[in-house]
Protein backbone atom coordinates (compact mmCIF):
# COMPACT_ATOMS: atom_id res chain seq x y z
CA UNK A 1 0.00 0.00 0.00
CA UNK A 2 2.52 2.38 1.09
CA UNK A 3 4.62 1.83 -2.64
CA UNK A 4 1.51 2.48 -4.27
CA UNK A 5 1.15 5.25 -2.63
CA UNK A 6 4.76 6.93 -3.22
CA UNK A 7 4.69 5.64 -6.42
CA UNK A 8 1.30 8.06 -7.08
CA UNK A 9 2.88 10.94 -5.47
CA UNK A 10 5.99 10.83 -7.26
CA UNK A 11 4.00 10.67 -10.49
CA UNK A 12 1.78 13.44 -9.09
CA UNK A 13 4.31 15.34 -8.18
CA UNK A 14 5.83 15.19 -11.50
CA UNK A 15 2.91 16.32 -14.14
CA UNK A 16 2.44 19.40 -11.86
CA UNK A 17 6.47 19.96 -12.10
CA UNK A 18 5.90 20.49 -15.38
CA UNK A 19 2.36 22.19 -15.66
CA UNK A 20 3.73 24.18 -13.28
CA UNK A 21 6.68 24.45 -11.61
CA UNK A 22 8.76 24.32 -14.91
CA UNK A 23 6.96 27.57 -16.58
CA UNK A 24 7.13 29.51 -13.89
CA UNK A 25 10.52 28.95 -13.58
CA UNK A 26 11.27 29.62 -17.00
CA UNK A 27 9.87 33.03 -16.87
CA UNK A 28 11.51 34.26 -13.79
CA UNK A 29 14.92 32.83 -15.62
CA UNK A 30 14.47 35.46 -18.04
CA UNK A 31 15.72 38.15 -15.95
CA UNK A 32 19.24 37.13 -16.13
CA UNK A 33 19.32 34.38 -19.44
CA UNK A 34 16.67 35.97 -21.84
CA UNK A 35 15.36 32.98 -24.02
CA UNK A 36 17.25 30.77 -22.00
CA UNK A 37 19.58 30.81 -24.10
CA UNK A 38 23.18 29.96 -22.04
CA UNK A 39 24.97 32.25 -24.42
CA UNK A 40 22.91 35.29 -23.19
CA UNK A 41 23.16 34.55 -19.62
CA UNK A 42 24.15 37.53 -17.70
CA UNK A 43 23.96 37.69 -13.83
CA UNK A 44 24.42 41.83 -14.29
CA UNK A 45 20.49 42.05 -15.82
CA UNK A 46 19.35 41.25 -12.46
CA UNK A 47 19.70 45.53 -11.70
CA UNK A 48 16.59 45.57 -14.38
CA UNK A 49 14.76 44.36 -10.83
CA UNK A 50 14.66 47.97 -9.96
CA UNK A 51 14.37 49.39 -13.21
CA UNK A 52 10.64 48.67 -12.38
CA UNK A 53 10.81 51.51 -10.55
CA UNK A 54 12.34 53.92 -12.91
CA UNK A 55 11.00 53.07 -16.49
CA UNK A 56 7.62 54.97 -16.66
CA UNK A 57 5.35 51.94 -18.29
CA UNK A 58 7.04 49.54 -15.94
CA UNK A 59 6.52 51.92 -13.17
CA UNK A 60 2.78 52.58 -14.60
CA UNK A 61 1.80 49.06 -14.92
CA UNK A 62 3.20 48.01 -11.30
CA UNK A 63 1.42 50.79 -9.38
CA UNK A 64 -1.81 50.30 -11.36
CA UNK A 65 -2.19 46.59 -10.57
CA UNK A 66 -1.09 46.99 -7.18
CA UNK A 67 -3.56 49.68 -6.22
CA UNK A 68 -6.21 47.98 -8.53
CA UNK A 69 -5.82 45.27 -6.99
CA UNK A 70 -5.69 46.51 -3.34
CA UNK A 71 -8.52 48.72 -3.63
CA UNK A 72 -10.80 46.37 -5.37
CA UNK A 73 -9.90 43.54 -2.44
CA UNK A 74 -11.00 45.92 0.19
CA UNK A 75 -14.35 47.31 -1.74
CA UNK A 76 -14.81 43.80 -3.18
CA UNK A 77 -14.80 42.18 0.52
CA UNK A 78 -16.99 44.72 2.02
CA UNK A 79 -19.77 44.21 -0.54
CA UNK A 80 -19.44 40.54 -0.52
CA UNK A 81 -19.74 40.98 3.05
CA UNK A 82 -22.75 43.16 3.33
CA UNK A 83 -24.89 40.99 0.41
CA UNK A 84 -24.02 37.70 2.43
CA UNK A 85 -24.83 39.23 5.53
CA UNK A 86 -28.17 40.33 4.16
CA UNK A 87 -28.74 37.19 2.25
CA UNK A 88 -28.38 34.69 5.29
CA UNK A 89 -30.52 36.80 7.48
CA UNK A 90 -33.51 37.89 5.90
CA UNK A 91 -36.00 36.39 3.57
CA UNK A 92 -37.34 38.58 0.81
CA UNK A 93 -38.38 38.08 -2.91
CA UNK A 94 -34.98 37.90 -4.57
CA UNK A 95 -33.19 36.29 -2.04
CA UNK A 96 -32.74 33.98 -4.71
CA UNK A 97 -31.90 35.96 -7.77
CA UNK A 98 -28.81 37.23 -5.43
CA UNK A 99 -27.31 33.55 -5.73
CA UNK A 100 -27.89 33.46 -9.21
CA UNK A 101 -26.55 36.19 -10.23
CA UNK A 102 -23.62 35.84 -8.42
CA UNK A 103 -22.79 32.58 -9.59
CA UNK A 104 -23.40 34.03 -13.17
CA UNK A 105 -20.65 36.58 -12.81
CA UNK A 106 -18.27 34.00 -11.00
CA UNK A 107 -18.34 31.75 -14.56
CA UNK A 108 -18.45 34.63 -16.91
CA UNK A 109 -15.47 35.59 -18.19
CA UNK A 110 -14.33 39.04 -17.52
CA UNK A 111 -13.18 40.40 -21.11
CA UNK A 112 -17.02 39.46 -21.52
CA UNK A 113 -18.46 41.86 -18.82
CA UNK A 114 -16.02 44.22 -19.38
CA UNK A 115 -16.82 44.57 -23.17
CA UNK A 116 -20.30 44.93 -22.00
CA UNK A 117 -19.49 47.67 -20.11
CA UNK A 118 -17.27 49.22 -22.35
CA UNK A 119 -20.69 49.33 -24.89
CA UNK A 120 -22.51 50.81 -22.04
CA UNK A 121 -20.66 54.08 -20.78
CA UNK A 122 -18.41 55.09 -23.97
CA UNK A 123 -18.74 58.68 -25.30
CA UNK A 124 -21.29 57.20 -27.80
CA UNK A 125 -22.51 54.22 -26.14
CA UNK A 126 -25.57 53.17 -24.53
CA UNK A 127 -25.64 55.57 -20.91
CA UNK A 128 -24.80 58.89 -23.19
CA UNK A 129 -26.58 58.20 -26.52
CA UNK A 130 -29.99 56.45 -25.17
CA UNK A 131 -30.23 56.81 -21.13
CA UNK A 132 -28.93 60.39 -21.51
CA UNK A 133 -26.41 60.25 -18.61
CA UNK A 134 -24.00 62.37 -18.11
CA UNK A 135 -20.75 61.54 -17.13
CA UNK A 136 -20.83 58.27 -17.42
CA UNK A 137 -17.75 57.78 -19.82
CA UNK A 138 -15.68 60.02 -18.03
CA UNK A 139 -16.52 58.64 -14.41
CA UNK A 140 -15.91 54.60 -15.97
CA UNK A 141 -12.57 55.19 -17.70
CA UNK A 142 -11.26 56.04 -14.84
CA UNK A 143 -9.73 54.58 -11.78
CA UNK A 144 -13.22 54.74 -9.50
CA UNK A 145 -15.09 53.30 -12.51
CA UNK A 146 -12.03 51.14 -13.17
CA UNK A 147 -12.62 49.65 -9.23
CA UNK A 148 -16.33 49.96 -9.46
CA UNK A 149 -16.17 47.41 -12.30
CA UNK A 150 -13.69 44.89 -11.39
CA UNK A 151 -15.73 45.07 -7.52
CA UNK A 152 -18.71 44.05 -9.98
CA UNK A 153 -17.12 41.36 -11.28
CA UNK A 154 -14.88 39.99 -8.52
CA UNK A 155 -17.33 40.22 -5.40
CA UNK A 156 -18.86 36.37 -6.28
CA UNK A 157 -16.34 34.72 -4.83
CA UNK A 158 -15.76 36.30 -1.77
CA UNK A 159 -19.84 36.24 -1.50
CA UNK A 160 -19.83 32.63 -1.67
CA UNK A 161 -17.28 31.62 0.51
CA UNK A 162 -18.60 34.47 3.33
CA UNK A 163 -22.27 33.17 2.80
CA UNK A 164 -21.28 29.78 3.10
CA UNK A 165 -19.66 31.12 6.99
CA UNK A 166 -22.38 32.73 8.17
CA UNK A 167 -24.92 30.07 7.54
CA UNK A 168 -23.71 28.53 11.04
CA UNK A 169 -24.60 30.31 13.90
CA UNK A 170 -22.19 29.31 17.29
CA UNK A 171 -25.12 29.25 19.85
CA UNK A 172 -23.77 28.22 22.49
CA UNK A 173 -20.70 30.86 21.77
CA UNK A 174 -23.38 33.12 21.73
CA UNK A 175 -25.51 32.90 24.27
CA UNK A 176 -22.90 32.35 27.05
CA UNK A 177 -21.37 36.03 26.25
CA UNK A 178 -24.69 37.14 26.23
CA UNK A 179 -25.48 36.33 30.12
CA UNK A 180 -22.18 37.31 30.77
CA UNK A 181 -23.54 41.36 29.74
CA UNK A 182 -22.63 41.64 26.56
CA UNK A 183 -24.58 43.40 23.79
CA UNK A 184 -25.16 41.78 20.71
CA UNK A 185 -22.68 44.75 18.73
CA UNK A 186 -20.18 43.31 21.16
CA UNK A 187 -20.85 39.91 20.73
CA UNK A 188 -21.23 40.26 16.85
CA UNK A 189 -17.58 41.60 17.41
CA UNK A 190 -15.88 39.21 20.06
CA UNK A 191 -17.43 36.03 18.86
CA UNK A 192 -19.34 35.68 15.76
CA UNK A 193 -16.84 38.19 13.88
CA UNK A 194 -13.42 36.11 14.93
CA UNK A 195 -14.73 32.89 14.16
CA UNK A 196 -15.93 34.13 10.24
CA UNK A 197 -11.95 35.10 10.09
CA UNK A 198 -10.65 32.30 7.52
CA UNK A 199 -13.81 32.99 5.31
CA UNK A 200 -12.98 36.62 5.10
CA UNK A 201 -9.47 35.85 4.46
CA UNK A 202 -9.81 33.61 1.97
CA UNK A 203 -12.35 35.73 0.37
CA UNK A 204 -9.88 38.57 0.27
CA UNK A 205 -7.46 36.26 -1.45
CA UNK A 206 -9.86 34.70 -3.93
CA UNK A 207 -10.58 38.50 -4.80
CA UNK A 208 -6.96 39.97 -5.03
CA UNK A 209 -5.45 37.02 -6.73
CA UNK A 210 -8.12 36.90 -9.20
CA UNK A 211 -7.78 40.98 -10.01
CA UNK A 212 -3.90 40.98 -10.32
CA UNK A 213 -3.47 38.16 -12.49
CA UNK A 214 -6.86 39.77 -14.29
CA UNK A 215 -5.56 39.49 -18.29
CA UNK A 216 -9.26 39.97 -20.06
CA UNK A 217 -11.03 43.16 -18.14
CA UNK A 218 -7.58 44.66 -18.56
CA UNK A 219 -6.81 43.93 -22.39
CA UNK A 220 -10.70 44.67 -22.96
CA UNK A 221 -10.65 48.38 -21.43
CA UNK A 222 -7.32 49.11 -22.77
CA UNK A 223 -9.02 49.78 -26.09
CA UNK A 224 -10.71 52.28 -24.58
CA UNK A 225 -8.46 54.01 -21.92
CA UNK A 226 -5.01 53.54 -21.72
CA UNK A 227 -4.44 51.57 -18.38
CA UNK A 228 -2.08 49.36 -18.62
CA UNK A 229 -1.52 46.69 -16.30
CA UNK A 230 1.37 43.51 -15.78
CA UNK A 231 -0.46 41.03 -17.16
CA UNK A 232 -1.20 43.19 -20.37
CA UNK A 233 2.28 44.60 -20.00
CA UNK A 234 3.70 41.25 -19.90
CA UNK A 235 1.50 40.42 -22.90
CA UNK A 236 2.66 43.26 -24.70
CA UNK A 237 6.43 42.63 -23.87
CA UNK A 238 6.29 39.21 -25.57
CA UNK A 239 4.23 40.08 -28.81
CA UNK A 240 6.49 43.52 -29.38
CA UNK A 241 9.06 43.35 -31.86
CA UNK A 242 11.76 42.72 -30.70
CA UNK A 243 9.85 40.32 -28.26
CA UNK A 244 11.21 41.51 -24.48
CA UNK A 245 12.06 38.43 -22.73
CA UNK A 246 13.54 40.29 -20.07
CA UNK A 247 10.55 42.79 -19.84
CA UNK A 248 8.40 39.62 -19.30
CA UNK A 249 10.52 37.99 -16.79
CA UNK A 250 10.50 41.03 -14.67
CA UNK A 251 6.89 41.87 -14.89
CA UNK A 252 6.14 38.40 -14.19
CA UNK A 253 8.77 38.34 -11.00
CA UNK A 254 6.87 41.05 -9.86
CA UNK A 255 3.20 39.64 -10.17
CA UNK A 256 4.30 36.20 -8.61
CA UNK A 257 5.78 38.69 -5.56
CA UNK A 258 2.64 40.53 -4.84
CA UNK A 259 0.94 37.12 -4.67
CA UNK A 260 3.11 34.96 -2.26
CA UNK A 261 3.10 38.45 -0.12
CA UNK A 262 -0.81 38.69 -0.10
CA UNK A 263 -0.57 34.75 0.58
CA UNK A 264 2.17 35.39 3.38
CA UNK A 265 -0.14 38.18 4.69
CA UNK A 266 -3.19 35.81 5.47
CA UNK A 267 -0.90 33.23 6.59
CA UNK A 268 0.56 35.56 9.37
CA UNK A 269 -2.68 37.11 10.01
CA UNK A 270 -4.47 33.30 10.78
CA UNK A 271 -1.13 31.55 12.31
CA UNK A 272 -1.78 28.55 14.40
CA UNK A 273 -5.08 29.69 15.48
CA UNK A 274 -7.90 27.33 15.65
CA UNK A 275 -11.44 28.44 14.14
CA UNK A 276 -13.32 25.09 14.08
CA UNK A 277 -17.05 26.04 16.20
CA UNK A 278 -18.92 23.12 14.00
CA UNK A 279 -20.72 21.67 17.16
CA UNK A 280 -23.63 20.63 18.79
CA UNK A 281 -23.82 23.87 20.16
CA UNK A 282 -23.93 25.14 16.47
CA UNK A 283 -27.27 25.73 14.59
CA UNK A 284 -27.76 26.90 11.22
CA UNK A 285 -29.28 30.28 11.08
CA UNK A 286 -33.06 30.16 9.51
CA UNK A 287 -33.52 33.76 7.66
CA UNK A 288 -36.52 35.94 8.55
CA UNK A 289 -38.88 38.43 7.34
CA UNK A 290 -37.68 42.23 7.58
CA UNK A 291 -40.35 44.74 8.55
CA UNK A 292 -42.47 46.00 5.56
CA UNK A 293 -40.49 49.11 5.24
CA UNK A 294 -36.75 47.27 5.84
CA UNK A 295 -38.17 44.30 2.96
CA UNK A 296 -39.21 46.84 0.49
CA UNK A 297 -35.94 48.30 0.41
CA UNK A 298 -33.79 45.50 0.39
CA UNK A 299 -35.75 43.78 -2.54
CA UNK A 300 -35.34 47.39 -4.51
CA UNK A 301 -31.73 47.55 -3.49
CA UNK A 302 -31.08 43.71 -4.42
CA UNK A 303 -33.06 44.26 -7.80
CA UNK A 304 -30.97 47.34 -8.96
CA UNK A 305 -27.73 45.87 -7.57
CA UNK A 306 -28.73 42.80 -9.96
CA UNK A 307 -29.87 44.71 -12.91
CA UNK A 308 -26.54 47.33 -12.39
CA UNK A 309 -24.13 43.81 -12.27
CA UNK A 310 -25.69 42.00 -14.77
CA UNK A 311 -28.45 43.32 -16.25
CA UNK A 312 -26.21 46.36 -17.88
CA UNK A 313 -23.00 44.25 -19.25
CA UNK A 314 -25.21 41.19 -20.94
CA UNK A 315 -27.85 43.58 -22.06
CA UNK A 316 -25.43 46.28 -23.51
CA UNK A 317 -23.87 43.40 -25.44
CA UNK A 318 -27.38 41.70 -26.68
CA UNK A 319 -28.40 45.48 -27.79
CA UNK A 320 -24.81 46.12 -29.27
CA UNK A 321 -25.31 42.33 -31.05
CA UNK A 322 -28.29 44.05 -33.69
CA UNK A 323 -26.24 47.29 -34.33
CA UNK A 324 -24.90 48.02 -37.97
CA UNK A 325 -22.19 50.67 -36.45
CA UNK A 326 -19.54 50.37 -34.11
CA UNK A 327 -21.22 53.59 -32.25
CA UNK A 328 -24.88 53.65 -30.11
CA UNK A 329 -25.29 56.83 -31.37
CA UNK A 330 -26.22 55.74 -34.59
CA UNK A 331 -27.79 52.44 -33.74
CA UNK A 332 -29.90 50.94 -36.52
CA UNK A 333 -30.99 47.47 -36.39
CA UNK A 334 -29.65 44.66 -38.22
CA UNK A 335 -29.81 40.77 -38.37
CA UNK A 336 -26.27 41.03 -40.73
CA UNK A 337 -24.12 40.69 -37.40
CA UNK A 338 -25.99 37.49 -36.92
CA UNK A 339 -25.69 36.00 -40.07
CA UNK A 340 -22.12 36.44 -40.30
CA UNK A 341 -21.65 34.72 -36.85
CA UNK A 342 -24.22 31.64 -38.05
CA UNK A 343 -22.28 30.80 -41.15
CA UNK A 344 -22.05 27.03 -41.01
CA UNK A 345 -18.41 26.73 -42.67
CA UNK A 346 -17.65 30.49 -40.61
CA UNK A 347 -14.65 31.35 -37.88
CA UNK A 348 -16.66 30.90 -34.87
CA UNK A 349 -18.12 27.52 -35.47
CA UNK A 350 -14.26 26.26 -35.98
CA UNK A 351 -13.36 28.19 -32.60
CA UNK A 352 -16.11 26.80 -30.70
CA UNK A 353 -15.26 23.21 -32.06
CA UNK A 354 -11.92 23.99 -30.41
CA UNK A 355 -12.63 25.58 -27.61
CA UNK A 356 -14.99 22.96 -27.08
CA UNK A 357 -12.44 20.04 -27.84
CA UNK A 358 -9.34 21.65 -25.41
CA UNK A 359 -12.01 21.99 -22.88
CA UNK A 360 -12.99 18.40 -22.92
CA UNK A 361 -10.13 16.51 -23.12
CA UNK A 362 -8.48 18.78 -20.30
CA UNK A 363 -10.89 18.26 -18.04
CA UNK A 364 -10.99 14.52 -18.32
CA UNK A 365 -7.09 14.64 -17.63
CA UNK A 366 -7.43 17.50 -15.23
CA UNK A 367 -9.99 15.17 -13.32
CA UNK A 368 -7.71 12.25 -13.52
CA UNK A 369 -4.84 14.29 -12.36
CA UNK A 370 -6.17 16.33 -9.48
CA UNK A 371 -8.16 13.39 -8.08
CA UNK A 372 -5.21 12.07 -7.57
CA UNK A 373 -3.60 14.83 -5.88
CA UNK A 374 -7.04 15.02 -3.51
CA UNK A 375 -6.94 11.58 -2.82
CA UNK A 376 -3.05 11.63 -1.82
CA UNK A 377 -3.58 15.00 0.23
CA UNK A 378 -6.83 13.55 1.86
CA UNK A 379 -5.83 9.68 2.92
CA UNK A 380 -2.11 9.08 2.26
CA UNK A 381 1.26 8.90 4.54
CA UNK A 382 2.95 10.43 1.53
CA UNK A 383 6.27 12.64 2.93
CA UNK A 384 5.63 14.74 0.47
CA UNK A 385 2.39 15.94 0.02
CA UNK A 386 2.87 19.19 1.18
CA UNK A 387 4.72 19.68 -1.67
CA UNK A 388 2.03 18.75 -4.06
CA UNK A 389 -0.40 20.68 -1.84
CA UNK A 390 2.16 24.15 -2.52
CA UNK A 391 1.78 23.26 -6.28
CA UNK A 392 -1.70 22.73 -6.59
CA UNK A 393 -1.70 26.25 -5.01
CA UNK A 394 0.67 27.64 -6.69
CA UNK A 395 -1.16 26.86 -10.21
CA UNK A 396 -4.32 28.36 -8.73
CA UNK A 397 -2.18 31.41 -7.93
CA UNK A 398 -0.21 32.32 -10.61
CA UNK A 399 -1.72 34.23 -13.34
CA UNK A 400 -2.53 32.58 -16.53
CA UNK A 401 -0.53 35.11 -18.97
CA UNK A 402 2.48 34.25 -16.74
CA UNK A 403 1.79 30.76 -17.05
CA UNK A 404 1.12 31.24 -21.03
CA UNK A 405 4.41 32.89 -21.53
CA UNK A 406 6.13 29.84 -19.40
CA UNK A 407 5.23 27.44 -21.32
CA UNK A 408 6.45 29.53 -24.66
CA UNK A 409 9.99 29.48 -22.63
CA UNK A 410 9.86 25.82 -21.98
CA UNK A 411 8.50 24.17 -25.05
CA UNK A 412 10.21 26.25 -27.34
CA UNK A 413 13.54 25.45 -27.23
CA UNK A 414 14.99 23.88 -30.10
CA UNK A 415 16.60 20.91 -28.73
CA UNK A 416 12.97 19.43 -27.59
CA UNK A 417 12.61 19.41 -31.99
CA UNK A 418 14.93 16.44 -32.14
CA UNK A 419 13.01 14.51 -30.03
CA UNK A 420 9.32 15.43 -31.15
CA UNK A 421 8.40 17.85 -28.28
CA UNK A 422 8.48 20.95 -29.72
CA UNK A 423 5.15 21.54 -28.85
CA UNK A 424 5.08 25.27 -29.13
CA UNK A 425 2.56 26.31 -32.04
CA UNK A 426 0.63 23.00 -31.58
CA UNK A 427 -2.40 22.67 -30.61
CA UNK A 428 -1.53 20.18 -27.32
CA UNK A 429 0.47 23.19 -25.73
CA UNK A 430 -3.13 24.47 -25.50
CA UNK A 431 -4.32 21.28 -23.65
CA UNK A 432 -1.56 21.20 -21.29
CA UNK A 433 -2.19 24.72 -20.25
CA UNK A 434 -5.91 24.09 -19.89
CA UNK A 435 -4.96 20.92 -17.92
CA UNK A 436 -2.69 23.17 -15.48
CA UNK A 437 -5.10 25.37 -14.95
CA UNK A 438 -7.90 22.66 -14.46
CA UNK A 439 -6.05 20.98 -11.85
CA UNK A 440 -5.78 23.24 -9.13
CA UNK A 441 -9.98 23.99 -9.21
CA UNK A 442 -10.80 20.59 -9.88
CA UNK A 443 -8.37 19.51 -6.78
CA UNK A 444 -9.42 22.13 -4.33
CA UNK A 445 -13.46 20.67 -5.08
CA UNK A 446 -12.74 17.03 -4.57
CA UNK A 447 -10.33 17.97 -1.12
CA UNK A 448 -13.29 19.59 0.06
CA UNK A 449 -15.62 16.72 -0.89
CA UNK A 450 -13.11 13.66 0.21
CA UNK A 451 -12.75 15.66 3.61
CA UNK A 452 -16.60 14.57 4.68
CA UNK A 453 -15.85 11.15 3.64
CA UNK A 454 -14.58 9.04 7.38
CA UNK A 455 -11.31 7.14 6.34
CA UNK A 456 -13.05 4.26 8.19
CA UNK A 457 -14.55 3.79 5.16
CA UNK A 458 -11.90 3.19 3.02
CA UNK A 459 -10.54 1.03 5.88
CA UNK A 460 -13.40 -1.42 5.79
CA UNK A 461 -14.06 -1.70 2.71
CA UNK A 462 -9.65 -2.79 2.41
CA UNK A 463 -10.49 -5.12 5.36
CA UNK A 464 -13.35 -6.91 3.22
CA UNK A 465 -10.57 -7.53 0.13
CA UNK A 466 -11.61 -4.20 -2.05
CA UNK A 467 -8.57 -3.79 -3.92
CA UNK A 468 -7.73 0.28 -4.39
CA UNK A 469 -9.64 0.83 -7.44
CA UNK A 470 -12.94 -1.13 -5.98
CA UNK A 471 -12.56 1.36 -2.77
CA UNK A 472 -12.64 4.34 -5.31
CA UNK A 473 -15.01 3.13 -7.37
CA UNK A 474 -17.22 1.44 -4.73
CA UNK A 475 -17.19 3.85 -1.89
CA UNK A 476 -15.35 7.02 -3.08
CA UNK A 477 -16.90 8.24 -6.12
CA UNK A 478 -20.68 7.68 -4.97
CA UNK A 479 -19.95 9.84 -2.36
CA UNK A 480 -18.02 12.52 -4.26
CA UNK A 481 -20.36 12.37 -7.16
CA UNK A 482 -22.22 16.29 -6.68
CA UNK A 483 -18.16 17.27 -6.17
CA UNK A 484 -16.89 15.28 -9.28
CA UNK A 485 -19.63 17.21 -11.34
CA UNK A 486 -19.33 20.32 -10.32
CA UNK A 487 -15.43 20.09 -10.02
CA UNK A 488 -15.82 19.34 -14.44
CA UNK A 489 -18.29 21.48 -15.06
CA UNK A 490 -16.31 24.33 -13.28
CA UNK A 491 -12.68 23.06 -15.06
CA UNK A 492 -14.93 22.81 -18.43
CA UNK A 493 -16.10 26.24 -18.26
CA UNK A 494 -12.99 27.93 -17.10
CA UNK A 495 -11.03 25.95 -20.16
CA UNK A 496 -13.53 27.47 -23.06
CA UNK A 497 -13.64 30.83 -21.44
CA UNK A 498 -9.67 31.23 -20.88
CA UNK A 499 -8.47 33.81 -22.66
CA UNK A 500 -4.76 34.78 -21.74
CA UNK A 501 -3.79 31.42 -22.30
CA UNK A 502 -5.38 30.79 -25.50
CA UNK A 503 -4.21 34.57 -26.54
CA UNK A 504 -0.67 33.28 -25.45
CA UNK A 505 -0.45 30.17 -27.41
CA UNK A 506 -3.04 29.24 -30.21
CA UNK A 507 -1.43 27.81 -32.86
CA UNK A 508 -2.10 29.31 -36.52
CA UNK A 509 -5.14 29.31 -38.20
CA UNK A 510 -6.58 27.37 -35.05
CA UNK A 511 -8.83 30.03 -33.56
CA UNK A 512 -10.72 29.46 -30.21
CA UNK A 513 -14.09 31.06 -29.39
CA UNK A 514 -12.38 33.60 -26.86
CA UNK A 515 -10.16 34.54 -29.22
CA UNK A 516 -12.60 35.17 -31.83
CA UNK A 517 -14.87 37.29 -30.04
CA UNK A 518 -11.84 39.18 -28.51
CA UNK A 519 -10.31 40.33 -32.03
CA UNK A 520 -13.42 40.98 -33.28
CA UNK A 521 -13.64 43.39 -31.02
CA UNK A 522 -9.39 44.93 -30.98
CA UNK A 523 -10.70 45.27 -34.82
CA UNK A 524 -13.77 47.45 -33.55
CA UNK A 525 -16.21 44.92 -35.25
CA UNK A 526 -18.29 45.58 -32.02
CA UNK A 527 -21.70 44.36 -33.31
CA UNK A 528 -20.14 41.22 -34.68
CA UNK A 529 -18.39 40.68 -31.19
CA UNK A 530 -21.40 41.06 -29.65
CA UNK A 531 -23.10 38.66 -31.81
CA UNK A 532 -20.43 36.50 -31.45
CA UNK A 533 -20.59 37.26 -27.71
CA UNK A 534 -24.30 35.67 -27.55
CA UNK A 535 -24.26 32.83 -29.94
CA UNK A 536 -21.03 31.70 -28.61
CA UNK A 537 -21.73 31.91 -24.75
CA UNK A 538 -25.45 30.82 -25.24
CA UNK A 539 -24.28 27.58 -26.68
CA UNK A 540 -21.52 26.92 -24.59
CA UNK A 541 -23.97 27.52 -21.39
CA UNK A 542 -26.27 24.85 -23.25
CA UNK A 543 -23.52 22.14 -23.44
CA UNK A 544 -22.61 22.75 -20.03
CA UNK A 545 -25.78 22.37 -19.25
CA UNK A 546 -26.88 18.66 -21.18
CA UNK A 547 -23.74 17.73 -19.82
CA UNK A 548 -24.67 18.42 -16.15
CA UNK A 549 -28.01 16.35 -16.57
CA UNK A 550 -25.85 13.37 -18.35
CA UNK A 551 -23.71 13.45 -15.51
CA UNK A 552 -26.49 13.34 -12.86
CA UNK A 553 -28.62 10.89 -14.92
CA UNK A 554 -27.67 7.97 -12.50
CA UNK A 555 -28.21 10.33 -9.22
CA UNK A 556 -31.77 11.53 -10.72
CA UNK A 557 -32.50 7.58 -10.88
CA UNK A 558 -31.00 6.76 -7.31
CA UNK A 559 -33.37 9.70 -5.73
CA UNK A 560 -36.48 8.26 -7.30
CA UNK A 561 -35.81 4.31 -6.59
CA UNK A 562 -35.35 5.70 -3.08
CA UNK A 563 -38.35 7.48 -2.75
Amino acid sequence: MKLKENIAGFGVLGILTVLVLLPLAAVLAQVVCPGLSPDKFDAGNLRLVLDVFVRPLWKKAFFNSAGLSLATTVFGLLLAGALAHVRVRYDFPLARLLDIVSWILMIMPSFILAQGWVFFASGNGIASSWLHIPGMSSFLFSFPGLVCVMVLCKYPMAYVAIKAALEWYPARLVHAARMNGASPLRVWRTVQMPLCLPAYFSAAMLIFMDTVGDYGMSSTITAVYAFPTLPYTIYSAICSSPVRFDMAGVLSMYLVVMIVVAMGLQFCAMGRKRFDFLSCGTERVMPRKPGPVKGAVITAASGVFCLAALGIPVGSNFIMSFSDSFSIQKFRFTLDNYRGVLELDGALLRGVQNSLSLAAVAAVIGLLVGFAAAYLLTYSRFKLKRLIDLLTLTAMAVPGVVLGIGYIFVWNQKWLASVGLNLYGKPEILILASVASAVPLINRVLVGGMSKVPEQLLTASQIQGAGLAGRIRTVLLPLLHSSTVSAVLAAFGGSVFNLAITTILYPPNFSTLPVYISDAYNDLKFGYAAAATIVGGTFIIGIMLILEFVLNIGKRKQNADNT
